[in-house]
């Protein structure tokens, strides 16, 4: 393997050792590679038996330029890539003989990978997910804030959890199991949750945060009930646990939203929250008549 080629391997320590401190450098862009390789490797992957998470990097005199992994039946997750990284990676990848699902990263990343893929597989994409990434600047609470406090999820609000990141899913439209017996293998099960609740304590919106990873914390799930909305709840709960998290030492605070959903992006930005990228989804199709 020449030294500026793509290393694969199924060990995350391994991963770690060599590409923590390049996903450490940018912790808002690789936010979500820093907190799912740093699940994997507390946690595991939880698939099935011959079912390894794949984690590569792109060197280049000693030096890594790019990470990737894909988890099981998922897509292929990818940092900043040009055309020429998406189109040596896709030359890698291709070569083990295993489709992928699709692809998710920046959008210009995710597109040129795409069109590589497309390439030298036949695979036809489809563009299925869009996500704005945004850091928090100053953060600058509402007002006037809503009757009520924050507090923070205890073991006896765990059906509730459960439910309304469920219900969450159901409306962002995210293909993810989130009832009682899978909880434990989702991406919710590892992160902190807190309430807003109104003076009699009734909770009325629910905001998580990853644990803090390289400076970062991430900001995710917020939900508030359809009933509940309007009310200024998103708003208080997502500005406590951004709080939070800048007491405990967080240097980069950062949430994905919509970018077709205008009233969540104006929320977010008179918190404080500034847009940094927008990241795509692909999905690929495989002519199955070539088989």
């Amino acid at each position: 393997m020449r030294p500026d080629d793509w290393h694969l391997t199924d060990d995350v320590d391994d991963f770690l050792a060599r590409a923590g401190d390049f996903l450490r450098s940018r912790p808002a862009l690789h936010n979500t590679p820093l907190t799912t390789v740093e699940r994997l490797r507390t946690r595991g992957s939880g698939a099935p038996d011959g079912e390894a998470t794949v984690f590569g990097r792109l060197e280049t005199g000693g030096e890594v330029h790019a990470v990737c992994y894909r988890l099981p039946s998922r897509r292929l997750t990818v940092t900043a890539l040009s055309p020429e990284q998406a189109d040596t990676l896709a030359v890698r990848l291709a070569g083990l003989g295993r489709p992928l699902p699709g692809v998710l990263a920046d959008h210009d990343s995710a597109t040129v990978f795409a069109e590589a893929w497309r390439r030298h597989t036949g695979a036809e994409p489809k563009a299925s997910w869009w996500g704005r990434l945004h850091r928090l600047g100053t953060l600058t609470p509402q007002e006037p804030v809503p009757a009520g406090a924050g507090r923070a999820a205890g073991a006896h609000d765990h059906e509730r959890v459960v439910r309304w990141c469920g219900a969450f899913c159901a409306d962002v439209g995210e293909a993810l199991a989130t009832d009682p017996g899978s909880w434990a293998a989702s991406r919710f099960a590892d992160k902190r949750f807190t309430f807003w609740e109104t003076p009699d304590g009734t909770p009325v919106s629910l905001a998580g945060s990853t644990a803090m990873v390289g400076g970062m914390v991430r900001v995710d799930p917020v939900y508030t009930p359809a009933h509940l909305r309007g009310r200024g709840y998103a708003g208080a709960v997502t500005a406590e646990v951004s709080r939070a998290a800048l007491a405990a030492g967080a240097k980069h605070v950062v949430l994905y939203t919509n970018p077709a959903n205008p009233t969540s992006n104006a929320l977010y930005r008179r918190l404080g929250y500034l847009p940094v990228a927008d990241f795509t989804g692909y999905d690929f199709s495989y002519d199955t008549r070539a088989a």
